[in-house]
C-alpha cells in the first residue's frame, strides 16, 4: 500500500512537471502580484492595425494616437483627483488592462483612498465589491463602479478620446476613461486589494491617493468650464489670488480639466503682491520635479515643487506661469471678481516689474490651488454664486468664505484652518450646467455630485466640508426630492473619507424672476429636512440670516444686492458672522 501511493506521488509529480507554465501556476493560489502582471486585455490599438486590439470584446479599442495627442504616453505618470497614477507602459496591440475578476493587486502605502484609473465595456456602468487588505491583519470591503467607455458621463471622465477603432475603420465617437476613488482607513497601510468579480470592468492603474501631511491648502478655485481663451501665444499670465493662512513654504497647483490636449508651462514663479502686476519682492522660481516647467496631460494636473517663501495669511500673492506654445482655449475658474494680468510676448514670470502686463483677464485659466506648509488642514466650501461671491465688490475679497477666514485668523477657539472657496456661478446640485466635455461658453460648471472628489475630497487636508448650495436647483425646476437625495449622497461621500459635514439652509429670492412661488415651496421643503440635521454633522441657518422677517421668502433689503438673489457685501458678512466656528471642528 506505501509503495502504491509512493507511485502515485512520483507520477503526479512527473505529469506536474509536464505542464506549461502557466497551467502550473494556477494549481496553485499565487500571491498579490502587481497589475501589470495580470494585465488580460488589450485595449489600445494603432490606428493602422486595429485588429491588434479588443477591448469590449467586439473589435473596438482606444487609439494609441488619440492617447499620445492627449499626453497619455505609455509609462507616463499622470496625476489626477490628486492620485498619482501610471499609464501601461506598454505598446499598442500589447495587454494594457485586466479584467477584474478577484484578482490580488500588490499595493503597499497610506493614503486617504484608492484610485482606479478604469473604464466598463458593458453597454452600462459596471461594478462589483473588492477587498483592501492592511498591514495589521485587517481587512475591509469596498465598492468599485466603472462608466461605460462609450456611455458613461462626459462630467466625471479623467480623459475623453475623440475616436473609436474597430476592425472596419476608426469611428468618430468619444470614448472615455475613468479615475474612481474609495475610501481608506486612514493611517494603516495597504498591502493588497482584491479586485471585484466584474469582467467587464477593466482596471488599468491602481494607486493610494496619498494624505496630504504637513500641508495646509490656502486658497483654491475650481474649474468652472472650458472655453476659449486669448489666443494666447508666448504669454504670461500673472494671477491674483488671495490666502486664507499662511505658512514659511508654499506650492501651487494648475489642473488641465475637461482638456483634451496638453498644455505646456514653461516656467513658474510665485510673490506677494504689492499693487497690480508689481510684486512685493522679486518673485521666487518654481520647479516641477526638478524641472523649470511642464506639460499637463489632458485631465491631468501637476503640483509644484515646494519653495521657501514667507507667505502672509490673509494677502494677496501674484502667481506667474509662461505659456511658450498657443493656447486658444483652456481651463478656467470664470468668476474671480479679480483682475489678473497677461503679458506681452515673452517669458515674465520671473518680472520684477510690472511693464510687460499690459492686458487684464477677470477670470482663473488653469490655476486650482495654493498650498503652504503646516497649519492643521482645510475647510472646503462648496457652493454656487452666493459663495462664489457674485455682486460683492470687485477687488475686495469680501466673498463670504474670506470673511470667514478671517474670522477663523482671529480667534482661539479652534485651529486656524485654512478657507477654501470652491463655489461654481449658476452652479447646481444634481445637474450639469457645463457639459464636461469641450469648449463651450457655459461656466456653470459640472454638478456638486460630479465634482465632489475632484473639489472636495481630493483637496489638500480637507477637515469639514460646509454645503451651501441648492438655490439653483429648485430656481430650475428640480424637485426638493432630487436635491435631498444629492445633499444626502454628498453627506455620505464626505462621512466615508472621514471629513466632518456642515450644511447651509438655501436663502430666499423672492423678487428674482425664477424664484416663483414653486420655487419657494420646494426651497422651503429642502430647509426643513436641512434643519432637522440627521445626514450631517452641524446646520448653518443662512435662510434665517438672510431673510426678511416680515417676508420670509425674500431678502431682508439691507442685504440685497439689488437682484434679489445675491446678498451685497453686508448679507455676505453676516452670512460669515452668524457661522458657530465651534462647528468648524470635531474636537
Amino acid at each position: 500500500m506505501r509503495r502504491s501511493l509512493w507511485g502515485r506521488v512520483v507520477v503526479l509529480t512527473l505529469l506536474l512537471s509536464a505542464l506549461p507554465l502557466g497551467a502550473a501556476a494556477a494549481t496553485a493560489a499565487p500571491g498579490p502580484l502587481p497589475l501589470e502582471r495580470l494585465f488580460d486585455n488589450t485595449a489600445v490599438s494603432d490606428d493602422t492595425r486595429p485588429t491588434e486590439a479588443d477591448f469590449d470584446g467586439f473589435g473596438g479599442s482606444l487609439s494609441a494616437q488619440d492617447l499620445t495627442a492627449g499626453g497619455w504616453t505609455p509609462g507616463r505618470s499622470l496625476t489626477v483627483q490628486g492620485a498619482r497614477l501610471t499609464w501601461p507602459r506598454r505598446a499598442a496591440g500589447e495587454p494594457d488592462n485586466v479584467r477584474a475578476a478577484g484578482q490580488s493587486v500588490r499595493v503597499h502605502s497610506r493614503g486617504n483612498a484608492l484610485a482606479f484609473l478604469v473604464s466598463g465595456t458593458g453597454g452600462a456602468d459596471v461594478g462589483g465589491t473588492g477587498t483592501v487588505r492592511y498591514a495589521d491583519g485587517g481587512r475591509a470591503p469596498y465598492r468599485l463602479t466603472a462608466p461605460d467607455w462609450r456611455t458613461g458621463p462626459l462630467a466625471t471622465k479623467a480623459v475623453a478620446l475623440p475616436h473609436l477603432n474597430t476592425p472596419d475603420g476608426q469611428l468618430g465617437l468619444k470614448v472615455r476613461l475613468y479615475v474612481m476613488t474609495v475610501p481608506l482607513a486612514r493611517g494603516r497601510e495597504v498591502t493588497s486589494v482584491d479586485l471585484p468579480k466584474a469582467d467587464a470592468l477593466h482596471v488599468f492603474a491602481l494607486s493610494v491617493r496619498a494624505s496630504t501631511r504637513g500641508w495646509t491648502g490656502s486658497w483654491a478655485a475650481s474649474t468652472s468650464g472650458y472655453t476659449a481663451v486669448g489666443p494666447w501665444t508666448d504669454r504670461t499670465l500673472r494671477l491674483v489670488v488671495h490666502t486664507s493662512v499662511g505658512g514659511p513654504r508654499v506650492r501651487i497647483r494648475l489642473d488641465n480639466t475637461f482638456a483634451a490636449a496638453p498644455v505646456r508651462i514653461g516656467s513658474a514663479t510665485v510673490a506677494v503682491q504689492a499693487a497690480g502686476a508689481r510684486p512685493a519682492t522679486p518673485p521666487a522660481p518654481l520647479a516641477f520635479r526638478g524641472a523649470t516647467g511642464a506639460e499637463i496631460p489632458a485631465g491631468a494636473q501637476v503640483f509644484s515643487d515646494p519653495v521657501g517663501l514667507e507667505v502672509p495669511a490673509d494677502a494677496n500673492l501674484l502667481v506667474s506661469f509662461h505659456l511658450p506654445g498657443t493656447v486658444a482655449a483652456a481651463p478656467v475658474h470664470r468668476l474671480a471678481v479679480q483682475r489678473s494680468y497677461v503679458s506681452e510676448p515673452g517669458d515674465h514670470a520671473g518680472d520684477g516689474s510690472p511693464e510687460a502686463y499690459t492686458s487684464t483677464i477677470t477670470s482663473w485659466p488653469l490655476l486650482t490651488g495654493v498650498d503652504v506648509s503646516g497649519g492643521p488642514g482645510s475647510v472646503v466650501v462648496l457652493g454656487d454664486s452666493i459663495t462664489d461671491g457674485e455682486k460683492s465688490t470687485q477687488e475686495a475679497n469680501h466673498r463670504w468664505p474670506n470673511v470667514l477666514a478671517t474670522r477663523v485668523l482671529n480667534q482661539h477657539v479652534v485651529p486656524h484652518y485654512g478657507v477654501l472657496n470652491q463655489g461654481i456661478s449658476a452652479n447646481r446640485v444634481v445637474g450639469d450646467r457645463y457639459p464636461g466635455d469641450g469648449v463651450s461658453t457655459d461656466t456653470g460648471g459640472v454638478s456638486a455630485l460630479h465634482r465632489l472628489d475632484r473639489d472636495v475630497l481630493a483637496q489638500t487636508s480637507a477637515r469639514t466640508a460646509v454645503v451651501f448650495q441648492g438655490v439653483n436647483d429648485v430656481r430650475w425646476g428640480a424637485s426638493a426630492d432630487q436635491v435631498v437625495a444629492g445633499l444626502r449622497e454628498i453627506a455620505a461621500r464626505a462621512h466615508a473619507r472621514g471629513l466632518r459635514v456642515l450644511a447651509a439652509t438655501i436663502a430666499p429670492c423672492e423678487g428674482e424672476s425664477l424664484c416663483t412661488a414653486a420655487a419657494d415651496t420646494r426651497r422651503t421643503a429642502v430647509n426643513a429636512w436641512i434643519r432637522a440635521g440627521t445626514d450631517f454633522d452641524g446646520v448653518l441657518d443662512f435662510d434665517a440670516v438672510l431673510r426678511d422677517p416680515d417676508r420670509p421668502a425674500r431678502l431682508l433689503p439691507a442685504y440685497d444686492s439689488g437682484d434679489h438673489l445675491h446678498p451685497g457685501d453686508a448679507g455676505l458678512a453676516a452670512l460669515a458672522d452668524s457661522v458657530d466656528l465651534r462647528l468648524l471642528s470635531a474636537s
